[in-house]
């Protein structure tokens, strides 16, 4: 057992949870290439590398799916909502920031 579930359910709602991440991130993806647009996210896009614990979180269920409904809420109230644009949060996003 794992957390309390058999392994198999367990594997179940990983998958799952994986397969809700690619949804939402996909939708999430394509909502900003349609505010920003494709040339415009290339030619802005940083070299910002993810963190290790967001790569770790594939393993855990669910956790990825609530890693990009996080940077939704981010988009919305700190950035939409006090009126910066889609391109300032995906060069915020993706730029390193000291």
């Amino acid at each position: 057992m794992i957390a309390g579930i058999h392994e198999q359910d367990f594997v179940a709602y990983m998958i799952f949870g994986l397969i809700l991440n690619f949804l939402f991130s996909m939708m999430f993806g394509l909502y900003l290439s349609k505010n920003i647009g494709m040339q415009e996210m290339i030619s802005s896009k940083g070299d910002k590398e993810q963190n290790i614990l967001i790569s770790l979180s594939l393993f855990v269920p669910y956790a990825k799916m609530i890693i990009t409904l996080y940077r939704v809420g981010i988009l919305q109230i700190f950035f939409l909502n006090k009126g910066y644009s889609h391109k300032e949060f995906w060069v915020y996003m993706t730029n390193k920031h000291d």
